[in-house]
């Protein structure tokens, strides 16, 4: 059932008085209103519930799912400040929320935005990053003197579960977010991510999960997978489902098939015929982003854009196997306005908030009606101004496929993939993780591991397979 179909809109009952005078005041200088939805939230985490935010690109959703946590912070002692002594040491603050996105780039733009409002309302609160780029010495510092908030992925996750100080670590986290749930959900890291939820929960009393999502086609499907309860003293684990939060619509999107003086070849995936077009497109827009389907697409393009550039316009380049201070460098120009115009991948496909840019082209076969709304979201990144994008089919098939993924977006149809039956080889790595944390019971992991979403039909032969497979070193 389309998202437009379910319930459109948050119940405006919700109180601007939930907002402390500190944060309404910030709001107000900026000339906002909180939304409903974000005020919702507040709301939930009041009553102590996990949430599912089903919001458009530009509603604020990252907000909202940050506020909660920066109020608490707010009326807590600063993370400078000693709390009471445990073994005749004086501790600090400890991690309080804990963010998790599939994507690096998304972290990093997450701590970029978090870094405003926290500058101009003078929290005392400390918000870092912790993902494949962050340095050994500060991952190794994260342990023992964690931040406020952590940003990280699921496979920093995983490692940090499985060290010695992961029950210090997470003991009081308070809030667990996940960015971009539909995104994961559908895949292995959807699966080790939500084994690690429930180790986390095992671990901290009862942290609250929020997710955050753009397109959903199942909300209760994920409601679930969230809503997840770890089995304790004996009792079975609860199938509850999360609360449902939905924000109203978005304008809708500007989304038109590029057309060209050359006519589309019949086969091929280079699109070097439309070379001419996209650089039009790129010079008449302030900043645009130029999705493709793989690296060696985004490397072909690049140079083929820069080889015409006669304006010497400020062209980059974004993929995976760039070096990391690369990507930061691309990002951090983006974020200036410095540019004007992106070649990535899908590593910018998610949540990131470019303010300038103001043209989505996709170049090539849009891959599913999920996805194409995902990019075309990067454009004009605001809840009431409409996204503007253009495909650019490689062939005269990928033509029919465009047309297709353009009906589907103006239907608002969603085709992202159910929530997936959790794989065997990722729990065998999350079982080697838990055994290099701390010792554990063979019936409480079971329990703890069919608590989730994915595993809830995991039969105990099969589970005990795995953990001899780990313990034995495999078939050898």
């Amino acid at each position: 059932m389309p998202l437009r179909r379910l319930v459109d809109r948050v119940d405006r009952a919700a109180e601007p008085s939930l907002l402390p005078p500190r944060f309404a005041a910030w709001f107000a200088a900026r000339g906002w209103e909180p939304r409903a939805h974000q005020l919702e939230l507040i709301d939930k985490a009041r009553q102590g519930r996990s949430v599912l935010l089903v919001a458009p690109t530009g509603a604020g959703k990252t907000l909202a799912g940050f506020l909660p946590s920066l109020i608490e912070l707010t009326a807590a002692p600063p993370s400078s400040a000693l709390l009471p002594v445990r073994n005749g040491r004086p501790r600090k603050r400890r991690l309080h929320t804990l963010y998790i996105s599939p994507l690096k780039a998304l972290a990093a733009d997450v701590k970029r935005n978090l870094e405003t409002p926290l500058a101009e309302m003078g929290l005392p609160i400390r918000v870092e990053t912790r993902t494949g780029d962050t340095s050994p010495g500060a991952r190794q510092r994260q342990k023992t003197a964690p931040p406020d908030i952590l940003l990280t992925t699921p496979e920093q996750v995983a490692l940090l579960l499985a060290s010695k100080e992961s029950r210090e670590l997470f003991g009081a986290l308070e809030r667990i977010i996940v960015d971009e749930l539909h995104s994961l959900v559908v895949s292995k890291r959807g699966d080790l991510l939500a084994l690690d939820l429930a180790r986390l929960k095992a671990v901290a009393p009862a942290p609250a999960c929020v997710g955050l999502s753009a397109t959903v086609r199942e909300p209760d499907a994920l409601r679930l997978w969230l809503g997840a309860t770890v089995p304790s003293g004996g009792k079975a684990a609860a199938r509850t489902l999360a609360d449902l939060v939905i924000a109203g619509g978005a304008a809708p999107a500007d989304l038109s098939i590029l057309r060209t003086q050359t006519k589309l070849p019949l086969a091929g995936h280079i699109t070097s015929y439309a070379l001419p077009e996209i650089y039009a497109a790129i010079r008449a827009h302030k900043m645009s982003l130029v999705f493709v389907n793989t690296r060696m697409q985004a490397e072909f393009l690049f140079q083929a854009l820069w080889r015409m550039n006669e304006d010497a316009l400020p062209i980059a380049l974004h993929h995976g196997s760039l070096d990391a201070s690369q990507r930061r460098k691309v990002e951090a120009a983006m974020a200036q306005g410095r540019l004007k115009a992106v070649v990535c991948t899908s590593t910018l496909d998610l949540g990131i908030d470019w303010g300038d840019v103001d043209l989505v082209i996709n170049v090539g076969a849009p891959k599913g009606a999920s996805r194409l709304m995902q990019r075309i979201g990067r454009a004009n990144h605001r809840l009431d101004e409409p996204s503007k994008a253009v495909i650019v089919p490689s062939n005269r098939f990928e033509a029919i496929e465009a047309e297709a993924a353009l009906e589907a977006v103006e239907e608002a149809a969603q085709d992202t993939p159910d929530p997936r039956i959790g794989a065997l080889d990722v729990l065998a790595q999350h079982v080697l993780g838990v055994a290099c944390g701390d010792p554990f019971l063979a019936d409480e992991l079971y329990a703890e591991v069919t608590s989730t979403a994915p595993y809830v039909g995991l039969t105990r032969v099969s589970f005990d397979s795995v953990v001899d497979f780990v313990a034995t070193g495999g078939y050898a």
